[in-house]
């Protein structure tokens, strides 16, 4: 199986027009550094193999 790897450049575009804020580039090389980084730690946890029979967890609706 294999993962395509987001597109942090892409993603933090967007985040900057939705939240209305302008970063720099050293900002933003250094986000696109930390969310590689928490990528990279997320990933074993992401490929762990759940059951099949696991409940999921309940949604709460108001």
């Amino acid at each position: 199986m294999t993962t395509q790897q987001p597109d942090w450049p892409a993603y933090l575009a967007h985040m900057e027009s939705v939240l209305g804020v302008t970063l720099d580039d050293a900002r933003r090389a250094e986000l696109q550094l930390q969310f590689s980084r928490i990528a990279g730690m997320a990933a074993p946890l992401m490929a762990l193999p759940l059951d099949d029979r696991l409940e999921i967890a309940g949604v709460y609706k108001a």
